[in-house]
Protein backbone atom coordinates (compact mmCIF):
# COMPACT_ATOMS: atom_id res chain seq x y z
CA UNK A 1 0.00 0.00 0.00
CA UNK A 2 1.41 3.52 -1.04
CA UNK A 3 1.55 5.98 1.60
CA UNK A 4 -1.19 8.19 -0.14
CA UNK A 5 -3.48 5.99 -0.32
CA UNK A 6 -3.73 5.52 3.18
CA UNK A 7 -6.32 7.97 4.78
CA UNK A 8 -7.11 8.81 8.70
CA UNK A 9 -10.77 8.86 9.59
CA UNK A 10 -11.07 12.04 11.74
CA UNK A 11 -13.41 13.32 13.90
CA UNK A 12 -14.35 16.40 15.12
CA UNK A 13 -17.13 18.51 17.68
CA UNK A 14 -17.99 21.45 16.19
CA UNK A 15 -20.76 24.76 16.87
CA UNK A 16 -22.04 25.45 13.79
CA UNK A 17 -21.40 29.59 13.23
CA UNK A 18 -22.60 30.10 9.54
CA UNK A 19 -24.89 28.03 6.60
CA UNK A 20 -23.20 28.51 3.15
CA UNK A 21 -25.00 27.03 0.19
CA UNK A 22 -22.55 23.52 0.25
CA UNK A 23 -20.47 24.47 3.34
CA UNK A 24 -20.65 25.46 6.77
CA UNK A 25 -18.16 27.61 8.95
CA UNK A 26 -17.80 25.71 12.06
CA UNK A 27 -15.90 26.41 15.62
CA UNK A 28 -13.60 23.26 15.99
CA UNK A 29 -13.92 22.87 20.32
CA UNK A 30 -10.19 20.70 20.21
CA UNK A 31 -8.64 23.13 17.88
CA UNK A 32 -10.18 26.27 19.26
CA UNK A 33 -10.47 27.50 15.32
CA UNK A 34 -12.72 28.43 12.61
CA UNK A 35 -12.87 25.51 10.04
CA UNK A 36 -14.65 25.67 6.55
CA UNK A 37 -16.61 21.66 6.55
CA UNK A 38 -17.53 21.86 2.50
CA UNK A 39 -20.77 19.36 2.51
CA UNK A 40 -23.12 19.20 0.23
CA UNK A 41 -26.22 18.76 3.06
CA UNK A 42 -24.89 22.51 4.71
CA UNK A 43 -28.81 23.77 4.19
CA UNK A 44 -29.47 20.61 7.08
CA UNK A 45 -27.97 22.48 9.90
CA UNK A 46 -28.56 26.26 11.75
CA UNK A 47 -26.06 28.55 13.70
CA UNK A 48 -25.53 27.60 17.39
CA UNK A 49 -26.20 23.47 16.38
CA UNK A 50 -23.70 21.16 18.37
CA UNK A 51 -22.58 18.65 15.39
CA UNK A 52 -20.02 15.41 15.33
CA UNK A 53 -17.96 15.77 12.31
CA UNK A 54 -16.42 12.75 10.58
CA UNK A 55 -13.65 13.42 7.76
CA UNK A 56 -10.63 12.36 6.35
CA UNK A 57 -8.09 13.77 7.91
CA UNK A 58 -7.10 16.23 5.37
CA UNK A 59 -7.22 19.68 6.29
CA UNK A 60 -6.12 23.10 4.24
CA UNK A 61 -3.51 25.01 5.18
CA UNK A 62 -5.37 28.08 4.56
CA UNK A 63 -7.20 30.64 6.96
CA UNK A 64 -9.70 29.23 8.07
CA UNK A 65 -8.24 26.28 7.16
CA UNK A 66 -11.18 23.73 5.49
CA UNK A 67 -12.00 20.03 5.53
CA UNK A 68 -14.32 18.07 3.40
CA UNK A 69 -17.36 15.86 5.63
CA UNK A 70 -17.98 12.28 5.00
CA UNK A 71 -20.35 12.16 7.94
CA UNK A 72 -22.04 14.78 10.10
CA UNK A 73 -24.53 14.47 13.21
CA UNK A 74 -26.62 16.86 15.26
CA UNK A 75 -25.74 16.23 18.40
CA UNK A 76 -28.75 16.39 20.98
CA UNK A 77 -28.24 17.50 24.60
CA UNK A 78 -30.91 16.16 27.02
CA UNK A 79 -31.26 17.76 30.58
Amino acid sequence: IKSEEILMTMFMFATVQRVGNASLLVYDHSGSQEVVVHTPNAHCFSPGEEIFIKYNGIMTLSIPPQISASCISKIQCIY
